[in-house]
């Protein structure tokens, strides 16, 4: 069975993007060795047009072949015309907005997330990446197999969180943690067993 794997960047104290949805400030942290080494482990996370810039415009899916977003994570692309961000994966955008007009390779669903991941984990495939954001995370919390957490060495004080949902703890294992290029740490937890 495929799984479901939360990849995604945040602050020491927990944040995703600013309140306004901006990630900007998380640019600091993306220089030097470190966009290089996450693009050699985790090709397919990059969008396509960025991908020859790292060398890996053609390096094979590894990892994934599936990418969910929520609307707030796929609109800013979409706000400058990058309607298809990751051609090299099967994409899936939940929104009640959007309707038709977007790229046909993007698939867009107002079904309930849940539903579609707990199909998507019974097809052959890789697996399946949820790169956020918080709602669509937290509303797939129980469906996630496993966390990849890039913690960037910033406390923002307040912002959008990992996670927007009730309380409702979940327990995971840390399975590997390293320190990799500017201080930056990346994390990885396999859902607990007895859930």
């Amino acid at each position: 069975m495929r799984k479901l794997t939360y990849f995604v960047g945040t602050t020491i104290d927990g944040f995703i993007a600013a309140p306004d949805g901006d990630f900007d400030f998380f640019a600091p942290c993306l220089t030097g060795d470190y966009l290089p080494q996450l693009a050699a482990e985790y090709p397919e996370t990059l969008p396509t047009m960025g991908r020859a810039a790292f060398g890996v415009a053609d390096a094979p899916n590894s990892r994934f072949d599936t990418v969910l977003m929520g609307r707030g994570t796929y609109g800013p692309g979409l706000a400058v015309g990058l309607d298809n961000p990751y051609a090299h994966l099967r994409q899936v955008v939940f929104s009640r907005s959007l309707t038709a007009g977007q790229d046909q390779a993007v698939e867009i669903t107002a079904e309930d997330p849940a539903v579609v991941v707990r199909k998507l984990k019974q097809e052959d495939g890789l697996g399946i990446w949820l790169c956020g954001g918080a709602d669509l995370a937290g509303q797939l919390l129980p469906e996630i197999d496993e966390l990849i957490i890039k913690q960037y060495p910033i406390v923002a004080g307040g912002g959008i969180p990992l996670f927007r949902a009730d309380f409702s703890p979940r327990a995971f294992r840390l399975t590997d943690s390293r320190v990799v290029a500017n201080g930056n740490l990346i994390t990885t937890y396999a859902k607990a067993a007895a859930q």
